[in-house]
């Protein structure tokens, strides 16, 4: 459970089970869209109005109920009464809940985690999608404006022809959650590349910069590792439901969302070794760096070594000293430290030690 999921549980803190009270930051406008479909019509109509909207999803046919944004709970109750939609299922529609699912008399409830890739910032952001299931209606509740169901919203308009217009509510649900699903391969996709590069740099030249990028990338897998790893048993349980809700036609195609989110997971599961790997390998670059600096250093003072034993010696103060009135004894002193110089350079690269 994420930090925000405990603080939107703390607030909760002595309320009643089950009552209506969102415990969130976002203080979104309530908008209910509503897509009425069939295999001959598609109507989407969207108000705010809790009366209007009672109209519109009493219509014949196949409803998808999208609700965004939880400022006005008096929609929220008005829907959970016409659907009778349980007090707990309510409760956690409006609180931070992980990823799960859970079967009803007349109902089939879905919680699930919705990512997006925020670039200024280089993290993603969660946020909480909550599916209802029923016969003939679809209900999406979450607390912000959502773009990843557009697309669906846009074949089902554009073509009569579409399973999603042939089919029932069910095909729908799947297609909600299979959106989401297809959402975590976008950012296992770019938290990869992040990785690469960042792997790059650490082996050319590491920094305690790429440090912290490595433990925020870190945090952020173990985030996403928390958010998608409770879906493999909700995903499971929905393609083992019996034939109330899941037609067996469906059921065939959750069988493949279920691929897809063991697909994710075991992608999860490799991003971390590798992080874990990378660390080692941060420590190992920085001690090779620090060897290859003590190297040359150690070259460097090696060479000063012999350089200044003569020059030392042919410092000292005596007035007997070989060759201390030789007109040439200067330029040959230095001549002899450029040779010693050479020498030992040579000598050094024969021996590979820079």
């Amino acid at each position: 459970m994420e930090l925000s999921d405990i603080r939107s549980q703390a607030k909760r803190a002595g309320e009643s089970p089950g009552s209506l009270v969102y415990t969130g930051r976002k203080k979104n406008p309530t908008q209910v869209t509503v897509v009425n479909y069939s295999a001959e019509i598609c109507n989407e109509e969207t108000s705010d109005n809790p009366n209007k909207i009672i109209e519109l999803i009493d219509k014949p046919g196949t409803n998808w109920i999208q609700v965004e944004g939880f400022n006005n709970l008096e929609i929220l109750s008005r829907i959970q009464e016409h659907y009778k939609i349980h007090p707990l299922t309510a409760e956690d529609i409006l609180t931070g809940q992980r990823a799960k699912l859970e079967e009803f008399d007349h109902y089939i409830f879905v919680t699930l985690k919705t990512l997006r890739w925020e670039k200024k910032r280089k993290k993603f952001a969660i946020n909480q999608i909550s599916i209802i299931l029923g016969n003939h209606f679809v209900i999406t509740f979450s607390d912000a404006p959502v773009d990843i169901f557009k697309k669906i919203e846009e074949k089902m308009k554009s073509n009569p022809k579409q399973r999603l217009r042939e089919q029932g509510a069910d095909y729908l649900f799947y297609r909600l959650i299979d959106a989401i699903i297809d959402q975590y391969f976008i950012i296992l996709e770019t938290l990869g590349e992040l990785i690469d590069d960042t792997e790059t740099l650490i082996i050319s030249s590491p920094t305690r910069g790429h440090m912290r990028r490595l433990y925020r990338m870190k945090r952020e897998t173990l985030m996403l590792r928390k958010s998608i790893w409770p879906m493999r048993e909700a995903v499971s349980h929905l393609s083992q439901l019996n034939d109330k809700f899941i037609s067996q036609f469906t059921r065939l195609y959750l069988r493949d969302v279920y691929d897809h989110t063991m697909q994710a997971i075991d992608t999860i599961e490799t991003y971390r070794d590798m992080l874990s790997s990378m660390l080692d390998v941060y420590i190992s670059s920085l001690t090779n760096r620090l060897n290859e600096v003590m190297k040359t250093l150690t070259v460097i003072s090696t060479i000063f070594i012999p350089i200044t034993f003569i020059a030392s010696l042919y410092g000292m103060n005596f007035i007997n000293m070989p060759e201390l009135k030789w007109q040439y004894g200067y330029v040959t002193t230095l001549g002899a430290m450029g040779l010693v110089v050479i020498v030992m350079l040579v000598y050094f690269n024969k021996k590979k030690w820079f």
